[in-house]
């Protein structure tokens, strides 16, 4: 439990620093695929190597993940419709057939209605969370952050000792 709280106090912080709103974007689309998907599985572990090569941040991956995971599943009857119509479709039943008899394809489990739904949909989708999550992460630095700087409360916290030593350790062993 304290791992799911570090997570989200190292999110928010990420959220209210000048790191880069394209790398936290990219951490919650991949984070959105990878709550999408199921976790022990090939597309889950290909999200995880991708977020690793390109460095993404991290705990925008897991947080997110964590979140979308619990939409996810309330989300499963409309994975099943759509997994259920595309595997069903008879167009498409030789390119499952010769997808099922390759070597690693089968560990992504598409063969299950609700993993084809969810991949599909998730991956159709992620443009759109990247897009809105880098536009409402600019705004809340806007909007909150810079709104909260400009507050006598948050000046009279920045001119204590204490401030300035958590910020002095925190630049240093962050």
């Amino acid at each position: 439990m304290t791992l799911i709280f570090k997570q989200i106090f190292g999110f928010l912080k990420l959220l209210n620093s000048d790191t880069g709103t394209i790398s936290l974007s990219t951490g919650i689309a991949l984070g959105f695929v990878l709550g999408m998907s199921p976790m022990l599985s090939l597309q889950g572990i290909s999200i995880l190597i991708l977020a690793l090569i390109f460095r993404v941040q991290l705990g925008a991956v897991f947080i997110s993940s964590f979140f979308f995971g619990f939409i996810a599943y309330l989300l499963d009857p409309v994975f099943h419709i759509i997994g259920e119509k595309l595997l069903l479709s008879p167009s498409l039943q030789s390119t499952w057939t010769t997808l099922f008899n390759m070597p690693l394809i089968p560990l992504t489990r598409f063969n299950n209605t609700i993993v084809m739904g969810a991949g599909v949909l998730g991956l159709a989708l992620t443009p759109v969370i990247f897009i809105l999550s880098k536009f409402f992460i600019e705004k809340y630095r806007e909007l909150v952050v810079e709104k909260i700087k400009e507050t006598k409360i948050w000046k009279a916290i920045q001119a204590t000792s204490l401030f300035k030593w958590y910020y002095k350790y925190d630049s240093l062993y962050g």
